[in-house]
């Protein structure tokens, strides 16, 4: 496969590129650093990106379970307000690369890992780990037990921390900080990472589509996507213009009338960060606009879709992130392996009497992870079918927010299962090797 194009900016974001290959090697402090919980737990280690006795940033911790993409899931505006920690033993190993960003800078409060590469060996590669978070003042912490962390997250849930490079302030000090941090529940963060202004999207996958355009459904005609932009991920827009859509990205508080304005073929809400249950504007504008447009959510926009039709939502315990996350179909049964990053649900029983159906079932915890409504043009799901990189099982449903977009009728399971056959005669020309785990992982 070649290179990919390079990578366009939103006009909402700082320019993404980063330095060249010649950059400077960044070398990781010696210097000790601290992650303090809210439970009075206090890991100590060593600090990488940006370290120094000034350095204390709050955060709600949790963990991604996925053993790649650490430079996309950094970039993820979902993750604005938390202190990122994988479980894969050793990050860093193959740099960042100019392409593989998803938004225009790191946007986690830290990074904590359990053990940081010193050497990365990748040909696309441009710029150490360290320099980059350092470069974007995002502290970094290294040498700690992470096994530990999960274990306490996931048994206390996702728990308000900190990291410290300040070898002279208190545990209780540091401990009575993280307590004082406000929680998760109730914070509109997806008005601090939406664009303030519209744009225009027209970057494809390019290279990188994870399938021939014989096996997508790409639209007849060109169409107006109009999207309500909450920290989008870059590749989702992506997704769209592969399929011969015009994207434009508005404001997370854009009005119906501005909405309307642009003539759409169909809405898309996008991915963001916090409680969807605070982001209210657009929770109005869905009110009055969803279904009248084809309108196809995901993840904070399933959220927000589930809201503007009468549902609720709540808190998980620790949440959903990783890019090996089972869920079944339930309008055709097969199961998909998905990427999720998402620490709220939506109460399945208030959506069926808000008129949704569950399409997508998550194994792990029986959750929602998908809907559709049962009268009007409108689905979404909980998790990414874009992933990048991660499993491509789920990006049929860009399929299907195409036909919903021509046909401008309700999802049917008939063009659920058409979507997942395109999938499935690109893997049998390519072989059992390359077929997505979906048409094995069949119950």
């Amino acid at each position: 496969m070649s290179s990919r194009s390079p990578r366009s900016a939103p006009a909402h974001q700082p320019d993404g590129q980063i330095g060249s290959a010649q950059s400077v090697r960044h070398v990781p402090s010696d210097a000790t650093a601290r992650l303090v919980l809210s439970d009075g737990t206090v890991f100590s280690g060593r600090g990488f990106g940006a370290t120094g006795c000034a350095i204390l940033n709050l955060g709600e911790v949790v963990f991604n379970t996925a053993m790649s993409g650490y430079q996309e899931a950094l970039t993820d505006p979902s993750y604005t307000g938390q202190i990122l920690a994988l479980t894969a033993t050793q990050i860093g190993n193959y740099g960042i690369t100019n392409d593989d960003i998803e938004s225009g800078r790191p946007t986690v409060s830290g990074f904590v890992v359990r053990e940081l590469s010193r050497i990365r060996s990748n040909q696309r590669s441009v710029e150490e780990l360290s320099g980059w978070l350092a470069r974007h003042g995002i502290p970094g912490i290294h040498e700690i037990d992470t096994r530990a962390l999960v274990r306490r997250l996931r048994n206390s849930g996702s728990l308000n921390g900190l990291i410290c490079g300040d070898a002279s302030r208190t545990e209780a000090e540091l401990v009575e900080l993280a307590r004082s941090s406000a929680s998760m529940v109730g914070q509109d963060l997806a008005s601090a990472v939406s664009p303030r202004h519209a744009m225009r999207f027209e970057e494809s996958l390019g290279d990188w589509a994870p399938r021939h355009e014989s096996c997508m459904r790409i639209a007849r005609r060109t169409l107006t996507v109009v999207a309500i932009d909450c920290g989008a991920k870059r590749n989702i827009y992506r997704n769209l213009v592969q399929r011969n859509c015009e994207v434009h990205a508005l404001p997370h508080d854009a009005s119906p009338a501005a909405i309307r304005a642009l003539k759409p073929d169909g809405l898309f809400i996008s991915n963001g960060p916090g409680d969807p249950a605070a982001v209210e504007a657009t929770v109005q504008t869905l009110r009055e606009i969803a279904g009248e447009i084809p309108t196809f959510g995901i993840c904070l926009g399933h959220q927000l879709l589930a809201l503007a039709l009468g549902a609720t939502t709540y808190k998980l315990k620790f949440g959903h992130r990783g890019s090996n996350q089972p869920v079944r179909n339930l309008l055709s049964d097969r199961i998909e392996i998905t990427s999720q990053n998402h620490g709220f649900c939506v109460d399945e029983k208030s959506l069926r009497v808000a008129g949704g159906e569950p399409t997508h079932i998550h194994l792990n915890d029986q959750t929602v992870a998908g809907f559709r409504h049962t009268i009007k043009p409108i689905f979404s799901v909980q998790y990414h079918p874009e992933a990048s990189p991660g499993p491509h099982d789920s990006d049929y449903l860009f399929d299907c927010f195409v036909e919903l977009m021509e046909s401008r009728l309700p999802l049917s399971e008939a063009s659920m299962r058409a979507a997942q056959a395109r999938v499935a005669s690109q893997d049998r020309s390519t072989g059992p090797s390359n077929a997505s785990h979906g048409e094995f992982a069949r119950r």
